[in-house]
């Protein structure tokens, strides 16, 4: 039967939207819940209302765009050939509103089950606890690799069977080729439960900031922690921040949950109720702080934490105390048990070609900054900086194409973190192409099958991945895969091509390959006596302080922005906040 879009003479299911008054600002409405009669599309005797995962611009011959839904719809028993590549996977924001269109949800494919580790189970077992006790939120903050997904689901089954929930919203880090399958199978392989699962990313919140979920699961929560963002506005909606009743409960994941104090404003519901004090007087977090004894000064750029390491101590056991304190605890940290990662430095010697290629983009960025400087011309001094920093770089790809291939002639992985495309990723990729040595690349969008890729390197088809992503891929030896797969065994060791400033995406990059019992070292590429070499020591120096409530590495942000003449810098700058 050819595919057509009916409206509907009923309602079905609870599906938590309205639609947006027809005069109204679509953003300024209520919340939406169920549809009016007549405003959605409903399926005939023997049809299926199909919501279709159709991509930008990408044709969709049959398939109508519903404004309401924001997204295309098919009506029929079953997509033409044409339509099929679009029908959406278990648990993704398509498939969720797909399933509240019909009487009854498509059956999810049975997966691999796995059986929770020890540290799931009891960490689970905490944030229920917390919830039970009345809370509101919990920061889940184990070293990357120790189970946080799996812990993550196992808490939510609790929760909604004590509070008998029925919809959950996880926002997960991009790419969402590889982040919204793995959560996928790790909902399958612990249960799902009788619960509705709704898998996002960050980049896609604004397509669910007007639903309501019982329980929201925020992975990689320092996405949010600056208020200035889009994001954030949307983050505010998604996990009921501003509301004090029927609020989500929030369960915040993250290994690095900030730089500083001041980048935790996704905890200041928490902390209104932990100090019963109204949530708007949390809306502005470094006043706030400032009221309860924080060291917080004024700045160029607005709200500062102190440079003073015993002030820095005492504001951090006070946050600490308030997330520990509380009985029971609302934040779980636990260090890696197979030890910390080992992270050293790569100096690298410059051909006298080179130095002088190197010294003369020197010269040339110090120049270009003290312009910017004077003039005070901001995005000056930021394109200045992503310059030299791209030529830094692109200057040292042979170097690392060398250090590789002797990896892989010592029948080791290696897993090669870099910033940038055009200057690092691509070049690296094609030497080691050329050389015979098969890569794996996750970067550049729509570039890759990411998924693919990742999974070349892990069976080991591909012997070296070149990725610029942060966070929410594994590539650590001996995982299992899917489909009972196992990842190669073969030890993985890690390069940073370049040192990176924010201690937060460098301890991300880490947890790639050192993770679950996997010990993997890592090394970081500096060019030899040069400002490079000064902030791969910083960046050495302030990695292990991510670890902690709250990151606390600012002052190592601070020492590189002083070597790079780049301190009058907004502090985004140098950590690539959104």
């Amino acid at each position: 039967m050819p595919g057509r879009r009916r409206r509907a003479t009923t309602t079905r299911g609870a599906a938590p939207r309205t639609a947006a008054p027809r005069k109204a600002a679509p953003r300024k409405s209520a919340p939406r819940t169920a549809a009016p009669e007549g405003a959605r599309p409903v399926a005939g005797s023997g049809e299926r209302v199909w919501v279709l995962a159709v991509p930008f611009r990408a044709p969709a011959p049959g398939a109508v765009w519903d404004k309401e839904l924001q997204a295309h719809v098919w009506v029929g028993a079953t997509p033409p050939p044409e339509l099929a590549p679009y029908v959406p996977g278990p648990y993704t924001f398509e498939r969720f509103l797909e399933d509240e269109l019909n009487a009854t949800p498509r059956p999810v494919p049975a997966g691999h089950r796995m059986t929770p580790r020890a540290e799931q189970v009891s960490g689970a077992a905490a944030i229920a606890a917390h919830e039970a006790a009345g809370g509101r939120m919990f920061l889940l903050g184990d070293d990357p690799g120790v189970g946080k997904t799996g812990t993550a689901v196992l808490a939510v089954q609790q929760i909604a069977a004590r509070r008998g929930a029925r919809t959950v919203l996880v926002v997960a880090d991009r790419p969402a080729a590889i982040t919204v399958p793995h959560w996928t199978r790790s909902i399958t392989a612990f249960g799902a439960g009788d619960l509705r699962w709704c898998v996002t990313t960050w980049d896609r919140l604004a397509k669910v900031r007007d639903l309501r979920f019982d329980v929201v699961v925020a992975d990689e929560a320092h996405m949010v922690r600056h208020t200035t963002t889009q994001r954030w506005k949307h983050w505010k909606a998604v996990s009921g921040s501003g509301r004090v009743k029927d609020a989500p409960f929030v369960l915040l994941a993250t290994a690095t949950p900030a730089h500083s104090p001041l980048e935790l404003p996704y905890l200041a519901p928490h902390l209104a109720q932990l100090h019963d004090e109204p949530l708007r007087a949390w809306s502005d977090l470094p006043t706030k702080l400032a009221e309860h004894g924080f060291h917080v000064e004024r700045g160029r750029y607005g709200s500062t934490w102190t440079e003073d390491p015993d002030e820095r101590r005492a504001d951090l056991a006070a946050l600490r105390g308030w997330l520990t304190d509380t009985d029971p605890p609302s934040t779980l940290h636990r260090p890696a048990p197979w030890g910390q990662v080992q992270v050293t430095g790569t100096p690298v010697a410059l051909t006298p070609a080179e130095r002088a290629q190197y010294e003369g983009g020197w010269q040339e960025f110090r120049a270009e900054m003290q312009l910017a400087r004077r003039a005070k011309q901001t995005a000056r001094g930021r394109a200045a900086l992503l310059r030299f920093r791209q030529k830094a770089g692109l200057i040292r790809v042979a170097a690392t194409v060398d250090w590789v291939k002797a990896q892989v002639e010592a029948d080791r992985q290696v897993a090669v973190s870099v910033e940038f495309v055009e200057t690092a990723a691509d070049p690296i990729r094609q030497a080691l192409l050329d050389a015979g040595v098969p890569v794996s690349g996750i970067y550049g969008r729509d570039r890759f099958d990411v998924e693919a890729e990742r999974l070349r390197f892990q069976t080991g088809e591909s012997r070296v991945c070149v990725f610029t992503v942060t966070a929410s891929i594994s590539l650590h030896a001996g995982e299992q895969l899917p489909g009972g797969r196992t990842a190669s065994t073969a030890p993985r060791v890690g390069l940073f091509h370049q040192p990176r400033f924010s201690g937060i995406g460098a301890r991300q990059v880490t947890g790639r390959t050192h993770r679950d019992h996997q010990v993997s070292p890592w090394r970081i590429a500096f060019a030899e006596d040069t400002v490079e070499e000064q902030v791969a020591k910083v960046m050495v120096e302030r990695l292990a302080v991510t670890g902690s409530t709250a990151g606390g590495d600012t002052a190592g942000l601070q020492q590189i922005a002083e070597l790079l003449d780049a301190d009058w810098l907004p502090p985004a700058s140098l950590t690539g906040a959104d």
